[in-house]
């Protein structure tokens, strides 16, 4: 394949040697804009002369190969192309979804889990294009006999011999079908308790692969995504199956005797007996430590590469998206956290809560659109002196709340923050984290060179 950009001063002449020769040819890194030169070839402009077909290229008449083909690349996530393009070519698309990617860690977290299942997979999947090959070859069989069969074809006894073979065997490997399929959906039932680790790693990937919002170098790659999932799997099995130290065998059972060898097979046939014979509270205890061992190592490989200023904004954001995913919290509330709702026409602020300042007046009325908060301004009137003391206060997000909202979550507490005192809010969002992930997600041990 010849591989040049629309910018190499030879590109004309590479599309030129390609089109004769029939080499592919693959124009990379392009731009919303298509040089017209190469417009004759993707809108396959062809002229038939005789047996040939030619393409004309500026002043050249070039002799199409039936082996050309031409590809255009883009790194654009969002490319605008004029209409004609998108008819006369065809556009695949290669970025990753967030569901194709669950899907690509189900199979990865199955592999290194359940090697058995993935095993029994692929071996599932060779049967059946092998069966719907040998079916092709039959079909093409018989329809080349009966071309070719001369005479009466009921006194052929090859033929007739044959057309039952076939049947006998067509029906065999619809009974096999049948059972491959059964086969499939017990493997796939069984592949499925991973799928919320799975489905971890592709929220998380989806987070890091958004954070280029924040700062412009915050990119990362998939394939180094990938090397920390199977890290993170890897952490999760030693710590769930340790295995024993050689040196720990007994004495008389050398390493390369026939007991020695007998020693280092065994566990393996154990841990593969556990894996299938694995209870559901095991296997729901193995999912969870997955889940959140993928989460953590996933989180601490994106903090190394992030700013001091950043890392709370990251381990904030993990957390809401996690915590909406599993319907702790609404994601409308969540949006109106971050761009905070304010009301356009307050009303009129009454004199009992005067000491709430006129800019934080409109974000309180704003609040009453979320329906914890729908009656908040009448509550705050009925108790108008409990909240000056709670607003007052130097650490409000741990003193408790007026008696009318007083059981509410810390989330809708941070809510309350966000509009009266923004300037306690990192502390409570560093708190709601830490109840919801862990101190590991707010508070991360100095850098050590060694």
């Amino acid at each position: 394949m010849a591989v040049t950009r629309l910018s190499n001063p030879k590109m004309v002449k590479v599309i030129e040697l390609s089109v004769e020769n029939g080499t592919p040819v693959l124009i990379e890194n392009m731009e919303n804009s298509i040089d017209a030169v190469i417009q004759p070839v993707y809108a396959r402009a062809i002229v038939k002369r005789g047996k040939s077909k030619y393409i004309k290229m500026g002043d050249k008449e070039l002799q199409l190969s039936p082996q050309f083909n031409l590809f255009l690349h883009t790194k654009l996530s969002n490319p605008h192309y004029p209409p004609e393009i998108q008819a006369e070519c065809t556009l695949i698309n290669f970025t990753v979804t967030e569901d194709g990617l669950e899907d690509q860690l189900l199979a990865l977290v199955v592999k290194k889990e359940r090697p058995d299942l993935a095993a029994a997979k692929e071996e599932l999947i060779q049967q059946q294009n092998q069966y719907k090959i040998k079916l092709k070859e039959l079909e093409k069989g018989l329809l080349k006999q009966l071309a070719e069969a001369e005479g009466d074809i009921l006194e052929n006894i090859e033929l007739i011999e044959s057309l039952e073979f076939s049947k006998k065997l067509s029906t065999e490997i619809q009974e096999k079908v049948e059972i491959a399929k059964e086969t499939e959906i017990s493997i796939n039932t069984a592949s499925e308790f991973y799928r919320p680790a799975a489905s971890r790693g592709a929220l998380v990937f989806f987070l890091m692969n958004e954070l280029y919002k924040i700062h412009s170098f915050y990119k990362f790659s998939l394939d180094s995504f990938v090397i920390v999932v199977n890290r993170a799997i890897d952490i999760v099995a030693a710590q769930m199956n340790p295995k024993k130290k050689k040196d720990e065998a007994p004495e008389g059972e050398g390493e390369d005797g026939e007991d020695g060898e007998k020693k280092e097979e065994e566990p393996a046939e154990d841990e593969e007996a556990e894996a299938v014979e694995m209870s559901p509270r095991t296997l729901q205890k193995r999912v969870n430590a997955l889940t959140e061992s993928i989460t953590y190592q996933a989180f601490n490989y994106t903090r190394r590469g992030t700013l001091e200023a950043d890392k709370m904004i990251i381990s904030t954001m993990l957390c809401f998206r996690i915590n909406v995913r599993h319907n702790v919290i609404a994601q409308n509330e969540v949006d109106s956290l971050v761009k905070k709702e304010v009301a356009l026409e307050p009303p009129h602020q009454p004199d009992s809560l005067k000491f709430i300042p006129e800019s934080a007046w409109a974000a309180v009325k704003g609040l009453e659109t979320i329906k914890t908060f729908e009656h908040l301004i009448s509550q705050m009137e009925g108790e108008a002196l409990q909240w000056r003391k709670w607003y007052q206060e130097g650490e409000p997000e741990i003193v408790d709340l007026p008696r009318a909202l007083k059981e509410i979550s810390l989330f809708h507490r941070i809510l309350l923050l966000r509009a009266l005192r923004p300037d306690r809010l990192i502390n409570a969002l560093k708190q709601y984290v830490k109840d919801n992930m862990g101190e590991e997600y707010v508070e991360q041990p100095a850098f050590s060179m060694d």
